[in-house]
């Protein structure tokens, strides 16, 4: 990608997710980005081609994220809640329509979008699981790919803005519950005992 063009996505991405994406047309993305149109247009043929290369980016860098939490070699609980840190952090940032956006204005990316990061938390999850048996923190009769799919489903979820409006919950709280609920659901009594230790230690402050 020339660095140019990357710069643009990565610039304009962080217009839409601070603003939303339907509230924000071209002419506002040159003026935020300090650039004519006429440079957006060398390298978008539109802002749904913007977005959908935007949507790409996003993923590669949640994949790349998450795999050097995975290069850390921490044990599966601790991998799983740096995971999880680092998808709260990123859903903080996120203007509340965004995921609504998408699936009404650009179906294209929407889709790649679904697909992608499914993917992607099917593979990562999974891989927590099996090394967590392994270390004795997880229960060893889980039906992986089951509670991998639930996960999935679980996770998107948290983007319902009916289920969880921001005005109600705080992105952060919600994916600290998600951890918590989902390493109770498949620890062994070992296992149970480290995060009892680590939710004394790691647990946000309400507010």
């Amino acid at each position: 990608m020339d660095q140019k063009e990357k710069h643009i996505i990565d610039q304009a991405s962080k217009v839409f997710m601070r603003l939303g994406i339907r509230s924000v047309n071209m002419d506002d993305v040159a003026q935020h980005l300090r650039v004519s149109k006429k440079t957006l247009y060398q390298f978008f043929k539109d802002k749904n081609d913007l977005v959908e290369r935007m949507v790409k980016s996003i993923c590669e860098d949640h994949r790349t994220n998450i795999s050097a939490i995975c290069a850390k070699g921490l044990n599966a609980i601790d991998e799983n809640f740096e995971i999880a840190r680092f998808i709260a952090s990123q859903l903080g940032q996120m203007h509340p329509s965004v995921h609504f956006d998408l699936q009404k204005y650009h179906a294209e990316a929407w889709d790649l979008l679904q697909r992608t990061e499914r993917a992607d938390i099917y593979a990562c999850v999974t891989a927590n699981m099996e090394k967590g048996i392994k270390e004795g923190l997880y229960r060893d009769d889980l039906n992986i790919p089951v509670i991998a799919k639930i996960y999935i489903a679980r996770f998107d979820a948290v983007f319902d803005g009916e289920l969880f409006p921001s005005s109600e919950h705080d992105f952060q709280e919600v994916t600290w519950e998600m951890f918590r609920y989902h390493i109770r659901g498949i620890a062994s009594d070992k296992g149970l005992k480290y995060l009892m230790k680590k939710v004394k230690k790691e647990q946000p402050p309400q507010r």
